[in-house]
Parts: structure tokens; sequence; C-alpha cells
């Protein structure tokens, strides 16, 4: 592990940690992980966890936390999505060191494990199929009936499970379950399945194994096999715990972790679910796992998201032991903080319309001193060319303004940005549609970089780029992937596809950029002024071809939200 983090505010979660340490519990140790399914890629909800865990660990002196994949579902498991979440967890800015584990490590411990649970007939073979096991189970107001099998001798279920291992019996037809108490108030309790078979190769342990153990026996197994002393868990988990310490009580093992469970990260205009994230990938509502629009940290980092963005947003939120929604502001917040001080700015016109500047000598360009970023001014300036020809924004034009819009009008006068003032003096229209399609203006000589010598005043400065040197790229605009606060919500059945926003993406396919994104590398972050932030595409970026998307837009909603709650 990296070296110590600065003290970090508590939480009730670092506060149960500090009085552990100060009665000596565990021995001074805190060992943490980082336990996820290798069924999808991470999303935002986990970079909570991961900073928690791993957050916790460099906070104390020789602290550690494990990665550790819960490998026990071949059917949904990929190397792909192993190789993934390692990334993500690296991106981040952690490092699990030598502790990188996987459950299907231990599969012959916890078979033997299981096999110690049959022998203190704490454990049973039961035939009952899915359907009739959660017929049996009862609900919660009224108790569980006991499987006809759970009366076998131990004789049989050590015959039984050992076969089962084997491969002598079919998908579905038999289980293991864990002999606890089928009227608990507490329907996990109710004699929990431990074992199913399952003929399905495995890609870390191939054919070796057709019985895989469920996940609540696997977890607190793997947690004690590891030596973990805080096993942190989401909330929906806080009813697994009593089955986590039964398991543990009754093999009596040397390392009991205590599980400590903490609120979920919820956010909306977005689903948090990584079967419904599956779901949007399989069904082609999105282009993949990394589509900057899905919330995963692979779509967020091709979005142009940074590391210290993501880690801010985890800290702003905190820790809490009840479940609430963050707004997604929030986390537009966080990064809109962090480019603001980082990213260069730039001009670019992503709907260009064509001014020509009559009384410029058509021969003639120049250039300019621009500021690549106001915040910090280390940054220092850069060149930009000015010519004859220019290309603005369509909408900094109208034809007839209503009032309060200052920008470009016929007669009006306004400052381009580190260049001059000019006045619209002409305007050209399509003559079939109508369209405004070039713009003659005029411009003072007398007002390069400033303010007019006479005195008077424009109310508009606007962004151009100079036409013969433009840089032309795609720019894609994204936005909420779905068009209601939470997709998930609504009448019982409704499917939350239903909700996708269909304007969540818009591409622009000829921008015109300053020349000097000529050749901007994959990953890069920029200002785009007047416009929001935008990264290049790290996918679909060339040299030939450049991609840039949006990653947020300049427009600040959450300080105003922040505002009207405080």
């Amino acid at each position: 592990m990296p070296e110590t983090s600065p003290p970090v505010s508590m939480d009730f979660i670092r506060t149960i940690i500090a009085e552990d340490l100060k009665n000596n519990k565990n021995e001074g140790r805190v060992v943490t992980r980082f336990p996820p399914e290798p069924n999808g890629y991470l999303h935002i909800g986990h970079a909570k966890s991961i900073c928690l865990n791993f957050g916790i660990a460099l906070e104390h002196e020789g602290g550690t936390c494990h990665l550790r994949f819960d490998d026990t579902n071949p059917t949904k498991e990929e190397t792909e999505y192993v190789e993934s979440i390692m990334s993500d967890v690296r991106w981040l800015g952690f490092d699990w060191g030598e502790h990188l584990y996987y459950a299907s490590d231990y599969f012959d411990q916890l078979y033997e494990y299981s096999v110690q649970l049959i022998k203190k007939d704490k454990a049973y073979v039961c035939d009952l199929n899915a359907d009739e096991i959660r017929e049996y189970r009862g609900t919660l107001t009224t108790p569980g009936k006991e499987s006809p099998f759970r009366t076998r001798s131990v004789a049989e279920n050590l015959d039984l499970f050992q076969r089962m291992r084997a491969g002598e019996f079919e998908n579905g037809s038999r289980v293991l379950r864990a002999k606890i108490d089928m009227a608990s108030p507490n329907l996990n309790m109710r004699d929990p399945v431990l074992y199913r078979i399952l003929h399905m190769p495995h890609h870390r342990t191939g054919n070796k194994w057709c019985i895989y153990p469920m996940y609540d026996f696997t977890h607190c197994l793997s947690d004690s096999i590891e030596g973990i002393t805080h096993s942190l868990c989401t909330l929906e988990f806080e009813d697994h715990r009593p089955l986590y310490d039964w398991v543990l009580d009754e093999l009596d093992v040397d390392c009991h972790p205590q599980q400590i469970e903490f609120a979920r990260l919820n956010l909306s205009y977005t689903v948090m679910s990584k079967r419904k994230l599956l779901e949007l990938v399989a069904g082609g509502y999105v282009t993949g796992w990394d589509d900057p629009r899905m919330p995963t940290l692979s779509g967020l980092r091709r979005r142009g998201y940074t590391t210290e963005a993501i880690r801010d947003f985890c800290d702003r939120i905190g820790i809490a032991k009840r479940d609430s929604t963050v707004d997604l502001a929030l986390l537009e917040y966080c990064i809109r903080e962090d480019l603001n001080k980082r990213a260069p700015r730039v001009m670019a016109v992503l709907r260009p319309l064509r001014v020509v500047i009559d009384n410029y000598p058509e021969d003639r360009s120049e250039e300019l001193d621009a500021v690549n970023n106001p915040e910090d001014s280390s940054m220092g300036t850069r060149k930009i060319p000015f010519s004859r020809v220019l290309y603005i924004e369509q909408d900094d034009f109208m034809e007839d303004p209503p009032k309060k819009f200052y920008r470009l009008a016929p007669g009006r006068e306004v400052r381009l940005r580190y260049a001059y003032f000019i006045k619209c003096m002409d305007v050209v229209k399509d003559k079939e549609t109508g369209q405004v399609i070039e713009l003659h203006c005029t411009y003072d000589p007398d007002t390069r970089g400033g303010d007019a010598p006479d005195g008077r005043k424009v109310k508009a400065t606007l962004h151009w780029v100079s036409a013969d040197h433009a840089v032309e790229a795609e720019v894609r605009l994204y936005d909420h992937l779905f068009k209601t606060p939470d997709p998930d919500a609504g009448k019982e059945g409704m499917d939350f596809k239903t909700h996708l926003n269909p304007k969540s993406l818009e591409i622009i396919s000829s921008a015109k950029l300053e020349p000097g994104l000529q050749g901007a590398t994959p990953g890069s972050r920029y200002q785009f002024e007047r416009l929001g932030y935008f990264c290049v595409d790290l996918k679909d970026s060339t040299k030939n071809r450049l991609v840039f998307n949006r990653t947020a837009t300049l427009r600040d909603t959450w300080v105003k939200i922040a505002k009207s709650q405080g």
C-alpha cells in the first residue's frame, strides 16, 4: 500500500475502527477488502466503496486493503471484467500491492468447511427444486416449512454431497443447505442454500468443479481466511449479517471479521444496477460499458472525468447509515471545479456561421495572444490566428433579436474574444431555404485586444475561429442517459428503459477548432470557451479524425440546488 494518507473527517465507520484500535481489538490491525463480482464493469457507486475501503487502510499505519474477486458464478463472469476492474481501481489511484485474491482460490477450503458443517449436522443435501424451496421458505408474516430432506443422516448427506462434487447429478437437482431455523423472522436464516450444482467451466478453475458456493457462504469465509478485520458492506447486506456471523461461529474459525453496513450510492438520472446496465449494453441502447453516458468508471473516464473529481465527489457525499439519492449535479460540480483549474482554454465553434470582414485585407493574417487558463498563470499564453474570414456560432446571431439578446445582429457591434470589435453590415441567405449562411461585417482596427479608444462599449463577447486555419472535428454532446431523475420509479412493472433520454447524445460532425488542437492526444481535456469542458475521445479519435466528448456544460446547477437547500 502507498504511504499513510492525511487525516480525514470522521464518519460512523471510522469511529468504530478508532474505538477498536483504542481497545487493541484485532491486535491493532486494520485490514479491509473490496470484493467485486466480475460480472460487469464498475460504476460510480463502486467508487464510493473503493475510496472507503482503500482510504481507511491508507489512514492507518500498516493498514491493508485486499482486492478480491467474488468469482463464484461462472455463468456471468468473464476475464474481461476482471481486467477492467483492476484497471478502474488503479485509475482511482489505489494499489492492492500483493493482496490480490479470488474466491476461487478458496474452493477447496470452502468445500472442507461444508463437510465440517455436515458432520456437525448443521447442513444437509436437499432435493427440492428452486420453486419448492421458495414456497417452503414462507413469507415475512408466515413461518417456513421444513424440507422433507432435512432429517437425512449425516452419513447420507456426506455421501450425497461427495457425489454432487463428483458430477453425478444434474443442474438444479440438489443443493446443500444450512440447517438453521425455518421459523426465523429473518428469511435469510431459513435454511439458506450454501452450494448449488452448476456444470459450467470456470474462468480460472476450468472444469475442476461442478458445484459452486453461494455468495453468503463464500463471503464471510473468504474474509476470515484473509484475516479481514472490518468487512464493509452496503445496506442490502444488513439482513445477511446474522448468517455471516452464524457460519463463522459454527465453524469456530480463527478470525471473525466484523461486518459493518453503510448506505450505497444512488444517483439521479441513472441506474446503479449492473444487471440493468448490462441490459443497456446487450440491447444496444448504448455503445458499450464505456459509453460516456454510462455511470461506469470507464464511461466517466472516457467522457473526461478525472480521478480527482471522482474522489472529491466521494468525499463530499460521505458515509451514512441511511439510503438517499445524490443529485447528479453534485458530480458535475466536482468535475467543473477540477477542470476549471487544470483545463486549458481554447476556442471552438460547434455550429459554424461564416463571417467575412470586408475591410480586413484579403491577403493578411495575424497572431493574437490568448490566455491558456486565467485560473493558473503558469499555463501562460498561446498564439491564435486571425484573418478576413471567420466562423462564429449560429446561435450568436439573430436577424431580428428579442430584448436581452446582446449578441450579433444587423447594425450591432460586438467584441471578438482576444481580437477586435466587429459590426454586422449585411446578411446573406440561402435562396431556397432562407437560412442565413454568411454575414458581412466591418472591424475597428483600433480595438485589438481591448476597448475602443473613443470609449464606446459593447454588451457581448463572442468566441470565433479563423476559417483558413480551423481544424475540423467531430463533437459529441452528451446529456443525461435518462429523462427522469428516478428511472427506477413509476408504475409497477414499467420497464426502466422507457425513461431513456432520446436526446442523450447529439453528434456534430463538422465543428471548427483552433489550429493548436491539431493532433490533440486522446484523453486531453479542454474548456471550449463559452461552451463547456471537452475531452478527446479515448477510443475513436485519431490523428486524421479528431473526436471530442463533452464532459460537462459550463452551467452549474448544483450551486443553485445547494443554495435552495441551505
